[in-house]
């Protein structure tokens, strides 16, 4: 099995025991909600980090990379 196959078994079975779980009947308070904000906007604040600290490694995965730059040898050394 691929890992992309393994991914959305996974996916899929995750859907499905969220899908059919019973109602709790729970209080939720509104801190609870700030909390739940709070960790998304954690969340994608790390991964837009990540990606940045990445973005030429991101880009050549996709086939997008930089040429590197041809040292002719015909430059003078400045020293």
């Amino acid at each position: 099995m691929t890992p992309s196959a393994r991914i959305l078994t996974a996916l899929t079975v995750f859907t499905l025991f969220a899908g059919v779980a019973p109602p709790a009947h729970a209080y939720v308070d509104p801190g609870t909600g700030g909390f739940l904000l709070q960790i998304i906007l954690g969340g994608v604040a790390g991964a837009m980090v990540v990606l940045k600290l990445y973005w030429q490694r991101f880009l050549a995965l996709f086939g997008r990379a930089q040429p590197e730059p041809a040292d002719d040898g015909d430059a003078p050394d400045r020293d």
